[in-house]
């Protein structure tokens, strides 16, 4: 399994009254696969670029499809614009994918059965493997879902543990999410304002 289908399991796994911001899942899905793409050989940073590598299949659909969005043209791309660009709607993506592959079902509401259905993961051996490199801290995984929002927080780890490029990846992840979060509250408040205007306020 990749840490990106990793992550999206146990971000489907999290207790129903934790709700996720879907951009921040798919801005740290977006950073696994490219994580999951420079273990593979599939590319490498330079600095903050994204240099592609050899082409070939991983065995993953989602990671192949993001191998094949790679730009292949320099000054190639940055990490930032990765996130951006590839994680547009990539939750929903990784959501669809685990459903089509049997690793999801849909869970009824006891109350409302026809209403509170929501997607959440099967036991199986992809479910577990991910359970168990959740519980055990493993450090990139920890650090993309608390960047998802799956966890409170992230752990205390350093570079020579990780490397370099992922430690870049992770940091570009956090500072995308922080920006997504300015971007909604600036929104609200903007939308507050509107309101108080339509109402006749101040």
């Amino acid at each position: 399994m990749t840490t990106a289908r990793d992550l999206a399991i146990v971000a489907l796994d999290v207790p129903p009254d934790r709700s996720l911001e879907q951009g921040d899942l798919s801005l740290a899905l977006a950073g696994a696969e490219l994580i999951d793409l420079a273990e593979a050989g599939a590319l490498a940073l330079d600095g903050d670029r994204v240099v592609p590598g050899a082409e070939g299949a991983t065995g993953d659909r989602l990671l192949d499809e993001a191998a094949a969005a790679l730009v292949r043209a320099e000054p190639y791309e940055t990490v930032e614009d990765w996130l951006w660009r590839r994680g547009r709607d990539l939750s929903a993506a990784y959501v669809d994918d685990l459903e089509r592959i049997g690793l999801t079902t849909r869970k009824r509401g006891r109350r409302f059965p026809l209403l509170g259905a929501r997607t959440v993961p099967v036991d199986s051996a992809a479910r577990s493997s991910a359970e168990e490199r959740r519980a055990a801290g493993e450090p990139v995984l920890a650090a993309l879902a608390a960047a998802a929002g799956v966890e409170d927080k992230g752990p205390e780890f350093d570079e020579d543990r990780v490397g370099e490029a992922v430690t870049a990846v992770l940091a570009a992840v956090g500072d995308a999410v922080m920006e997504l979060e300015a971007v909604r509250q600036r929104r609200a408040i903007e939308n507050s304002a509107f309101d108080n205007i339509w109402r006749g306020g101040v």
